[in-house]
């Protein structure tokens, strides 16, 4: 089948199936928390950053979402887009894993792109971006055979109604479907020209509790809206639109209720004065 090249394997995360294994194993032991879910868990949010970082979140949460029912499709949404960003989805093939490929879901996304006005990618003609393929590995892992949508969309409020629609569409072809949305939180330092509250340790308190449990709040309650509404009032998300399409999705699909799972920073693996925010949130019926 063709493909779509693991283009940060070797980089962001192992680029074998044997180091991978043995990164994800670590990080189960990190978090516990598929046990203590109060419902069935249909979706999440998760960070995108080197596994280094943040793989740990990443993990775990996509670990909440298999059960013991079959799961066919994750609708998976991300990449790193402004208000007046088109949307972009892949219709057909498949995209490289450690653990082997996973094939799009075409009859989701060829239905999707009829409805809806996108960009189109392929295997040979794609935007270079980390949000989705990180999560890949994970998914491959714990849903062995699963198929995946992928889906850039922007922070704009039309974003929701395509999260809406694939589950939609997912529900109607008889697939049990999961959602992913991908999303990192504050970027604050020097490095991303963001600074209000110049820099040293008040600053770190400052995005921890205040600029990201802003947007974690809003994520918590489900409102979509307000997600994208937070992120561009406050630089607190880098893919809002990613996470607030997720959550539409999610609501479609059932989901009633979210729980924060785990959240850190890239300050707690490398001090210094330019740091981002992660969170993990898994939502359940």
């Amino acid at each position: 089948m063709n493909a779509r090249k693991a283009i940060f394997a070797g980089s962001w995360y192992p680029d074998s199936a044997g180091e991978c294994e043995k990164e994800i194993n670590g990080f189960l032991k990190e978090i516990k928390v598929k046990d203590s879910l109060k419902g069935k868990a249909i979706g999440g949010i998760v960070p995108h950053a080197g596994w280094y970082f943040s793989g740990s979140i990443a993990c775990n949460v996509i670990n909440c979402l298999k059960d013991e029912k079959h799961t066919d499709v994750i609708i998976i949404f991300g990449m790193h887009l402004h208000p007046d960003s088109p949307c972009y989805i892949m219709k057909e093939g498949a995209w490289e894993t450690p653990f082997g490929e996973i094939e799009i879901e075409k009859n989701v996304a060829q239905e999707l792109a009829e409805k809806y006005s996108f960009d189109i990618e392929t295997p040979g003609n794609f935007m270079r971006d980390n949000t989705i393929e990180l999560q890949l590995p994970f998914i491959k892992y714990f849903f062995e055979d699963v198929k995946i949508v992928p889906m850039g969309v922007p922070p704009d409020k039309s974003s929701l109604e395509i999260g809406k629609a694939a589950a939609e569409i997912a529900t109607k072809m008889g697939l049990c479907a999961k959602v992913v949305g991908s999303t990192d939180l504050t970027h604050y330092g020097t490095n991303y020209g963001f600074m209000p509250e110049g820099i040293g340790p008040a600053s770190l308190d400052w995005v921890r509790n205040e600029n990201d449990r802003r947007i974690i709040d809003a994520m918590l309650t489900m409102d979509a809206e307000a997600v994208i509404m937070e992120a561009m009032a406050h630089q607190n998300a880098c893919c809002s639109g990613a996470a607030a399409t997720a959550i539409a999705a999610a609501k479609q699909l059932g989901a009633r209720h979210a729980e924060s799972i785990a959240y850190a920073t890239s300050y707690d693996k490398s001090p210094g004065d330019s740091f981002v925010g992660y969170t993990g949130i898994v939502f359940t019926d």
